[in-house]
Order: C-alpha cells, then structure tokens, then sequence
C-alpha cells in the first residue's frame, strides 16, 4: 500500500456539537478519518456515534463546528450532495423496501435507463448481482427483500452503498446480523477497499473486532470525544474503560446459583421446512432446563437456533413435532397465548419489528403481553400502567425522561430492557432469550448479564440462544451446540473450553 495514501487524513470532524430537544448528543466532538484505513468507532449506546455519523453522511445538516473532506472545509444538505462527494453509509437499522426486490433496493432512486428513458431492467439485474459477486452472495437478485433474513438484508444494505463511487464508507454495525462466513467475507471486502484507499469508518460493540480489523480508534463517551489511537498502542482493557469510564474489572462475573426442578422439557422437537416434507428446519432435538439455571444455545447462523426458540413458543404449530412438558407435566402449546399462559416468555432476535412497537411509548410497550394487569371495569388504566412501568424502569434502571418517552427514542440496550419488562410482567417460569445483546454496546451488555444472573437466582428456567462465543461461555451454566438442525454437543460449565464448543458446532462435511 501506497503509504503517502494511508497516512492521509481523507476527512476530518472538528469541534462538532449537537442538540435535540433537551438533550446535546454531540459536544465539542474531534474526529480523524485516514484514507485506506479502517477507522473504528466505539462507546456505549448513546455515546453521540450514530448522531456524528449523520453529520458526516449528510442525514444532519444543522450542527456546529466543521467538516474537512481532503483539507477543504464542505458541508452537506442531505444524504445526496454526501454521495456525490463519495460520503455513503450503511445504517444499523437497515433502509431496505421489503416489498421490492434485491436489484430494485441496491438501484432505488438511481434505475438504470435505457434509450427510451424506461427502466433498463436486465443491466440493472447484472449490475445488483455483479456488486453481490462481490460479497460472494448468490440470492437471486429477483428476490424480494422480505424473504430474506436479517444477515441476508445486511448483506444488500452493503450492496447498496459499494453501488456508489464510494470514498468514505461508514458502517454502522455491519456485522450484527452477519454469519461468521460472511463476516469473513466482508473482512476481505473492506481490506480490498482499504487498499484502494478507501477510508472505512468502522463503528463496532465487538471489541475483537478492533484487533482483527482497525487500524484506528476513537472512543466516545456522553456525546465527546475521550481517546484517540492507533489501535497498536492502546489495549482493549484501556479502551473499555475509556467507554464507560470504570474498569473493566467492575465487570459480569457469573454467580453459582442452587439448580432446581426441571422447568422445561422438551421431547423430540422438530420442523419442517415450509412447502418440503423431506427437509427439516430442526430434527429431533431434546433439552431440559431446571430452575435457577441458564442453559445457552450456540450454533452456526442457520443452524436452527432461532426457529427451536419459536417452536417452544408456538409459532410453527403447522409444521412442528414433539412434546414440551412445563413442570412435568405435558402442555399442548398451539400459540404464543398457550405459551405464555403456561408460563414461557420470549425475546425475539429483532427488537425492533419483532420486540417493539416503536411509535407506542414505554408504559404502552410493557404493558403489551399483559395488557388485562391494566385493565379496571373493562377500560385501560393509564395510571396502573404508567405505575407498572415506572416500576420496571426502577427495577431495570432504564434510561428515559419518563415512561411516556417513545420506544423508538431509545437506546439499542434500553430498548432490549423494554422488551424484557414487558415479559417479566407476564411472571413468566422460563424465560427464551434470541440474541439478547444483539447491537448493544459493552456497558448495556453488562447490565443484561447481571439482569439474566438475577432472574436465574430467582428461579427463572432461562435459555439464551448467541452468536457470540464469548457471551454464551460467560453467561451459561450448561451449553448445548446446534448444527444443521440437530444436536451435536453438550457441554457443563467445568467442561466449557470455545475450541470443543466451536468444532461441536461446525458441519463435519
């Protein structure tokens, strides 16, 4: 690499303030973007990222201090007039039509024409699937967004933005929903752009992120800057208190809490794939979970993780085999309502369209799955649920201005609290957690483990199905490993080790 090219800063933040009603998301925040190199982002949620990535992209026009692209002083009206200085973006929170399709989502706005000025379908067809060649993603570009899962739509999202001349490439969590085979896939794609000299600017909560892939980091904490490196001269533990401002020594240790009683139990569960007899989603899998204890799931993406936690809940009724016994005693769950009357509660993978409704405040939100607990004479209480809620937020110390505030106006990891809140209240006996830290920052994980560690020394049966190795070996009591469906492995805590674990959960061909 040309080292006149990565030693130059491409563009620069400086003096960068923010505010919203009531609230400065940005004060005084400073910010160097190296050319060719991959510029991590870090800090809580919260922290002022996402509000300084907008500034950059053109999606905040009204801010104070100045933005430097190649020495020159520029700012942006829109997203627009960012593109076509190179500037693109590619949000957490995925900007995708779900009824268009793959090619028509990369192109909206931007359709190539042919000489009649219509709509040159089948060189927008090619262009789409030449870009996702590139990420080695083989969906038919024909495909509509809604059938494809999350990890998928995040890859397009990438698709979409390399569709630009990009200069600037922002990424906001690119790999949360992401297999680890296609976030190798977007490693080597963001090392053939940097060598390019694209700048990449790479906001991440995955700290070993930072050591396979930045070059640089800056750390922000409560809307300013705190800390700047090369990430050769600094250690994660150092960047972790940077973040929080405390040490990492303050962190989840797990407790050992007396097991119980089987809680959960679970025969013989399988699905089939929609439409295919011959197929299956999950084959023949049995578990037990007692009280007091937390029993993770960890497989591959694909695996069939997500779909035994849905089964359990009632969702594939149609297509699904097996028996579940709650306490022993054998339950017949056609629904999520049978589900939660006998006792289960479940937090999706996706908060936001599946958790949440996000126009909906806090006190509304709770109070979803239990909505008869604020219900006097046959009309809602406003005041029982307002009280409800103000007592979760006591219990689960959610950030907010009050329980009127908005779901959408949270953070990643207050918004999770929310959803947890509204299951608790449901006095569930076990509780399914789908990637409960899925884009939360390190601090907010924290909170969540220490939350899972409370409910398990309170009795709660609890399952956590995670992605994240480390998480899961932190966290659990016990492990069982998915693979294709099936199970494959079972670990006890004095047996975790992640090589076993990890190879328990790969395909043997």
């Amino acid at each position: 690499m040309n080292n006149n090219i990565s030693d130059t800063v491409k563009m620069e933040a400086r003096g960068i303030s923010k505010s919203f009603p009531g609230v400065l998301a940005l004060n005084n925040v400073n910010l160097k973007i190296y050319a060719g190199k991959v510029n991590a982002i870090v800090g809580e949620n919260g922290a002022g990222k996402s509000t300084l990535m907008n500034i950059l992209s053109g999606v905040y026009s009204e801010y104070e201090g100045e933005i430097l692209l190649n020495g020159k002083k520029v700012s942006f009206k829109n997203t627009t007039e960012a593109r076509n200085a190179g500037i693109s973006i590619i949000h957490q929170e995925l900007q995708l039509i779900p009824y268009l399709s793959i090619a028509e989502n990369i192109f909206l706005g931007r359709e190539p024409l042919n000489k009649l000025n219509i709509i040159d379908i089948k060189k927008m067809r090619n262009d789409a699937k030449n870009l996702l060649g590139k990420l080695e993603f083989t969906k038919d570009v024909k495909t509509k967004v809604s059938m494809l899962r999350v990890g998928q739509q995040q890859i397009v999202e990438i698709a979409k933005a390399l569709s630009f001349d990009v200069r600037v490439l922002i990424m906001d969590e690119p790999t949360s929903a992401l297999s680890e085979s296609e976030i190798t896939i977007l490693f080597k794609l963001i090392k053939t752009l940097t060598a390019r000299g694209v700048a990449i600017v790479y906001i991440t909560h995955k700290m070993d992120e930072l050591t396979k892939l930045a070059d640089y980091v800056t750390v922000l904490r409560d809307g300013c800057s705190v800390g700047e490196s090369a990430i050769k001269d600094i250690k994660i533990d150092e960047i972790i208190k940077l973040m929080v401002g405390r040490d990492i020594k303050e962190f989840f240790v797990k407790k050992e809490h007396a097991k119980g009683t089987v809680k959960l139990k679970v025969e013989k569960l399988s699905l089939k794939k929609k439409g295919n007899s011959e197929k299956y989603l999950i084959k023949d899998i049995s578990l037990e979970v007692r009280s007091s204890e937390v029993l993770g799931i960890f497989g591959l993406m694909g695996a069939g993780r997500t779909e035994l936690l849905e089964t359990i809940f009632g969702l594939h009724l149609s297509n699904s085999s097996g028996k579940i016994f709650i306490e022993n005693q054998y339950v017949k769950i056609t629904n999520p309502t049978d589900a939660i009357n006998s006792g289960i509660a479940l937090i999706p993978e996706d908060r936001k369209s599946d958790g949440l409704v996000l126009d909906m405040d806090i006190a509304e939100n709770i109070s979803l799955a239990s909505i008869g607990n604020v219900v006097k004479n046959g009309m809602l209480n406003t005041k029982m649920e307002l009280d409800q809620a103000d007592d979760y937020r006591d219990k689960l110390k959610i950030i907010s201005y009050s329980a009127k505030q908005a779901a959408a106006k949270l953070s990643g990891g207050n918004q999770q609290k929310v959803v947890l809140s509204k299951w608790l209240v449901t006095n569930p006996k076990i509780l399914l957690l789908d990637e409960p830290t899925r884009g939360i920052d390190v601090n907010a994980k924290n909170e969540i483990y220490k939350l899972i560690d409370q409910l398990a020394a309170q009795g709660l049966a609890i399952v956590v199905v995670s992605s994240e190795l480390p998480e899961i070996v932190a966290i659990s009591d016990r492990i069982i490993t998915i693979c294709e469906g099936r199970l494959t492995g079972e670990f006890e805590r004095k047996d975790f080790s992640d090589e076993k674990i990890l190879k328990a959960a790969l395909p043997t061909n």
